[in-house]
């Protein structure tokens, strides 16, 4: 971690290299400019030498008119100068006019300005040069005993600094800082003391934390905080002090602090796996939770501990009712997370506890209004519904519930609860009987069609007793109303009186005129015409008028156009029919069923096809109803067909949910082989294995180094030889080659320049630019490269989104005389977006709930030669790194078409549907049809788009 950290520098963006002033210009500004132009010319002095130009000629001129200056401002930028500016001559000595840098420094490390002392201690911080540090030692030592705190706690870090980089020009740093911070009564001093004293020496610190032991209960925060650092590191190198650090954690648990609480709960969950201690620090955790009301720190929290769920199976399923008191925070996405951790703790002990309180959750949905209410009331029913899959002895209560809600749920919520619903009377029979009773009272007050049509479903497949058949027909005829349905809306308008439109008396005492339509005699006796036009519009508001008119729901839902449903009523009055034929002997009423619901088909049919409804039928349902008709007049001889609605519909939906059941089983099973040690894996035992670099460091530690890419894994050759581009011709004279490498959210190009010529190219530089969202920030420095030599540079390219980038650019380097410049173009180099794009899935509600709010599609038609059609979706799936959502039931079979749903996700966040629709033209013939993408973002669907995998012709 150090050294990586030591390889890093600073670097400051310059917006337009030409406007760089000269030396002369610099220096000029230096000689003559007031403070503050003063302070703008150093900002830019320090631009351009971060960016690779030394300037070492401004270094005397700094001397003489900066370093004089008294303003803080100025003194601050003089100091990160004297950090950056090369120090030392060609030959390795240090440069003369550094004693008089040496001079001035040691005058502010004596300044009366605390300000001023305390800057110019941070600066002794930064430097390693120990011929630079020797005369400032004493001054530094000085200001430990300074009466200001400021300049106390940059002291002693100053003094840590040059004992880590030359120990031997302060030998005695351990014992001086010890001594310090047993003196110390400054709260933030003490606590860069210990600090200090840490990373100098483990040993003073371990002997200066066995003196204030008993007394880190009582301690500032700030003092804590690094204490409990220090003891995390500690219980590594000697385990054996381990046993009072927990007790001593344990206290920290009950600090008034919530950061000091974090960590120590943090701490003792890295000290001991004891099943006692991740209870007790995942109850802070959880507190904490509740306690903060940031939903940043809410969200990391319970991250926390859902790791430790997954570490520790089984021990903090006690937990999940507190683990639901987060969902009194009213973000979203702090209760998604709550719920989730929640629904993995619940147990057969706690499942009526939990499933009561996200009960009273759901009635509060209804009775009060959230924010994104909606979208929290369907994390509940699914919450609910994995806990009545998983136990069933809290289904029936559950379905009970969430029925007597289904008609104040919108339309969302409601189908959710249907469809968990058809889950529950198929896996539990016993509670059929009471699951349709409650459908035949609720199917009054459905508003919805798509709750409608998975009511109608259930009735159809699930009423196998008589009197449920005839009760579920009246229900059914009640919420259809009279029958035919056109004659009976037909009647409805001819009653419609004659608005007043077409009541236009004629003034008599005016002149006869020749009539332009018919004409009326008016109830008082008078004449009245009606002319074509008035006729239309009165007919148009009576026919409006009988549309708004009050119907029952199932028929208002049918003349409102959804034809579907009108299929779905046909298949359930279908089976209904089949089935009491089949169970019962009165033949009569049998019939009688039979020609009521061939009755309510053509009505429906003949209502479709009228100006009563709002748009016209399909003649997809016209097809799917006129079956159900013919298969009502055959069935008695053809048993083939009563199978068909009785048997086989109802084996597809039980084979549907098994998969699903075996899916969950899966992903189960997946999670639990996470954590899953073989019985023949090697035991290792700390005490006996050979200490490795990274044994016992710091989670911490080790994620900042990930996070920073420190610890980046070796590729093997294969890998990195496919990320070479070639960016300029092997005639050029520089042959550059880059290899890309994608770190999370950016792109390392590391170049190799070659030389080709016979002849030194001076200052040799690489310029980036880009196309799309990426960044430049790390630009190569200029090089002067000898004849046929090599060398390497780096650019760091930010990228933010997933859209197409384009990173292009030249090579530039100086010509035989100094107004001549040389340019060598280099090839473009595309973004790969499958580097930042990965596998996802998602239930089939929110697929379809997204896929009708992106905005953005891309229909890119498919012309292929693969083999089969499975074969073709494996290859698409290769290629977008999408998963495919449709189950594998589905797909099962072979036919001469193929349609599927995908799914994926970006690094940065962003959502990708793809629909997929393909058939194949005989045996041998290609394979055609298209894919559909959408994503909220044009960018990304189109970079879907326009993959290798999805061209045209393949």
């Amino acid at each position: 971690m150090t050294s990586f950290l030591e390889s890093s520098y600073s670097m400051v963006h310059m917006d337009n290299a030409a406007d760089q002033p000269s030396v002369q210009q610099f220096m000029q500004q230096l000689e003559k400019g007031t403070d503050e132009s003063k302070q703008e010319t150093m900002r830019m002095i320090l631009t351009v030498m971060l960016n690779g130009d030394p300037l070492p000629q401004l270094l005397m001129h700094i001397i003489r008119f900066v370093m004089p200056s008294k303003t803080k401002a100025l003194k601050k930028l003089l100091y990160f100068y004297y950090e950056i500016c090369p120090k030392h001559d060609a030959t390795g000595k240090l440069k003369q006019e550094m004693i008089l840098v040496c001079n001035g420094i040691r005058n502010d490390l004596l300044h009366p300005n605390e300000y001023i002392r305390g800057a110019t201690l941070r600066f002794l911080c930064k430097i390693k040069d120990a011929e630079l540090l020797e005369p400032l030692l004493s001054s530094a030592r000085q200001c430990l005993e300074h009466r200001h705190a400021y300049v106390r706690k940059n002291a002693v870090l100053a003094v840590s600094s040059i004992f880590q980089h030359s120990e031997h020009l302060i030998p005695d740093a351990p014992e001086l800082i010890l001594t310090f911070l047993q003196a110390e009564n400054d709260n933030t001093c003490k606590r860069n003391a210990f600090v200090a004293l840490s990373s100098i020496s483990h040993e003073k610190a371990l002997d200066y934390l066995t003196i204030v032991f008993e007394d880190i209960p009582g301690m500032d925060e700030l003092t804590q905080l690094v204490l409990i650092e220090f003891i995390r590191k500690d219980a590594v190198v000697n385990p054996g002090n381990k046993a009072r650090y927990l007790r001593l954690i344990f206290d920290l648990l009950e600090a008034s602090s919530n950061t000091v609480v974090y960590e120590a709960a943090t701490s003792l969950t890295a000290l001991t796996s004891n099943p006692v201690a991740i209870k007790a620090a995942a109850g802070k955790f959880i507190e904490l939770c509740i306690k903060v009301s940031d939903n940043n720190v809410k969200l990391i929290v319970l991250e926390k501990v859902d790791l430790l769920r997954k570490k520790n199976e089984g021990v903090l399923d006690g937990l999940a009712m507190e683990i639901l008191r987060v969902l009194s925070s009213p973000d979203i996405d702090v209760r998604k997370k709550a719920l989730d951790i929640a629904m993995d703790m619940v147990s057969s002990k706690n499942v009526e506890e939990v499933v009561m309180l996200l009960k009273k959750e759901l009635a509060k949905t209804v009775d009060q209004d959230y924010e994104k209410n909606n979208e929290y009331r369907q994390l509940l029913i699914h919450a609910i519904h994995s806990c009545a899959i998983k136990f069933s002895e809290v289904a029936a209560s559950v379905v009970g519930l969430l029925m007597d809600f289904i008609s104040e749920f919108n339309s969302a919520s409601a189908v959710d609860v249907i469809a968990f619903v058809k889950e529950v009377v198929e896996k539990f029979p016993n509670l059929r009987a009471s699951i349709i009773e409650r459908l035949m009272v609720t199917l009054s007050e459905v508003r919805s069609g798509k709750v409608y049509r998975g009511a109608l479903w259930i009735v159809g497949e699930y009423c196998v007793d008589e009197n449920d058949i005839r009760e579920v027909w009246k229900r059914i005829r009640a919420s259809l109303g009279e029958i035919p349905i056109l004659a009976s809306e037909q009647r409805l308008l001819d009653e419609q009186p004659d608005g007043e439109n077409s009541e236009q008396t004629s003034d008599s005492s005016k002149p006869a005129a020749a009539p332009s339509g018919s004409r009326k005699v008016l109830a008082d006796g008078t004449y009245a015409t009606e002319s074509a036009l008035t006729s239309e519009s009165s007919a148009a508001a009576k026919l409006e008028a009988v549309k708004a008119a009050s119907k029952p729901p199932l028929r208002s839902l049918i003349l409102d156009g959804d034809y579907y449903l009108s299929t779905v009523l046909a298949s359930t009055l279908t089976k209904l029919v089949m089935r009491h034929a089949e169970i019962s002997n009165d033949v009569e009423r049998t019939n009688a069923l039979k020609a009521e619901a061939m009755l309510i088909m053509i009505s429906v049919i003949r209502v479709g096809q009228s100006p009563f409804v709002k748009a016209p039928v399909d003649e997809d349902s016209i097809d799917r109803i006129m079956s159900c008709v013919r298969s009502l007049t055959e069935f008695d001889t053809k048993k083939d067909i009563e199978m068909v609605f009785l048997q086989d519909t109802r084996k597809a939906f039980r084979e549907m949910v098994q998969a699903e059941e075996k899916k969950r089983s899966a992903k189960e099973a997946a999670e639990k082989g996470k954590n899953m040690t073989q019985v023949d894996d090697v035991l290792n035992i700390r005490q006996l294995s050979k200490k490795s670099a990274t044994e016992g460091a710091d989670d911490a530690i080790l994620d900042l180094e990930k996070a920073t890419g420190g610890d980046a894994s070796g590729e093997d050759l294969s890998s990195k030889l496919s990320r070479v581009v070639q960016l300029t011709g092997f005639s050029d004279p520089v042959y550059a080659e880059a290899y890309v490498k994608v770190h999370q959210f950016d792109i390392v190009l590391d170049v190799l320049l070659v030389n080709q010529t016979s002849e030194t190219l001076q200052n040799l530089s690489v310029e980036f630019a880009t196309l799309g969202d990426l960044k430049v920030v790390e630009r190569p420095t200029t090089q002067n490269l000898g004849p046929h030599a090599f060398q390497s540079v780096q650019s760091t390219i930010k990228v933010s989104s997933t859209d197409t980038g384009v990173i292009f650019g030249n090579v530039v380097y100086d010509g035989a005389s100094s107004t001549e410049t040389n340019v060598v173009i280099l090839n473009d180099v595309h973004v790969d977006i499958m580097d930042y794009i990965q596998p996802a899935h998602c239930t089939e509600t929110q697929f379809r709930t997204m896929w009708t709010e992106f905005e953005w599609e891309n229909k890119v038609n498919i012309n292929s030669k693969a083999k089969s059609l499975r074969e073709f979706l494996q290859q698409l799936m290769k290629s977008t790194n999408m998963a495919c959502l449709t189950p594998e039931a589905s797909l099962k079979g072979d036919c001469q078409f193929l349609s599927a749903n995908l799914y994926a996700k970006s690094v940065f966040g962003e959502d990708a549907l793809a629909n997929l629709s393909i058939e194949k033209d005989g045996e041998d013939g290609p394979i055609t049809g298209f894919v559909r993408i959408r994503s909220r973002s044009q960018g990304l669907a189109l970079s879907l788009g326009s993959l290798k995998g999805l061209n045209k012709t393949e």
